[in-house]
């Protein structure tokens, strides 16, 4: 069962584009969750040189069976040229959190 659950990340380049998604997102029911943390300081290399900027990092909970659709609405709405978006799988987790996961992510609604 944990297998079907994901934490999707991807950071934005502001506050109120991260908001923006994450309203979308749970809107749509392609994620329960989505918690916002910032600002953190990333530093990473861009056309062959180390860039260091501030920026909003999400953590998003979803299904994997959603993931597709997740990616292609947060990459309609990012401003970056690559934004980033990765997903990484849930080890274990409550029961009553996985029930209210699955719950609210079901996009059907």
């Amino acid at each position: 069962m944990l297998e079907n659950y994901l934490q999707v990340i991807t950071t934005t380049e502001n506050k109120d584009t991260a908001e923006e998604i994450a309203q979308k997102i749970v809107a749509k029911r392609l994620a329960a969750c989505v918690q916002i943390v910032g600002p953190i300081i990333s530093t990473y290399w861009w056309h062959n040189k180390i860039e260091k900027i501030e920026e909003w990092l999400c953590l998003i909970k979803t299904k994997k069976e959603l993931y597709s659709e997740l990616e292609s609405t947060i990459i309609e709405m990012h401003p970056y040229e690559v934004p980033e978006v990765i997903a990484l799988p849930l080890v274990t987790g409550s029961k009553d959190y996985l029930k209210w996961l699955e719950d609210n992510t079901d996009n059907k609604k």
